[in-house]
């Protein structure tokens, strides 16, 4: 029963931090474009990367 007075803020703690951490991402915009990272993909590059010698 005293480890429910130390488990239960704890728990709290953690559950409103990923909220926190939630909203954070919501204001600011990571979840605007859904579908632009995921076409990106199948899209070449029009300038390929060039490699630098070692």
């Amino acid at each position: 029963m005293d480890s429910l007075f130390l488990l239960v803020p704890i728990s709290l703690f953690l559950g409103l931090l990923g909220l926190g951490g939630f909203l954070w991402a919501l204001r600011t915009r990571q979840y605007d474009d859904l579908d632009g990272a995921a076409s990106r993909i199948l899209f070449d590059d029009d300038h390929p990367r060039k490699e630098t010698p070692k």
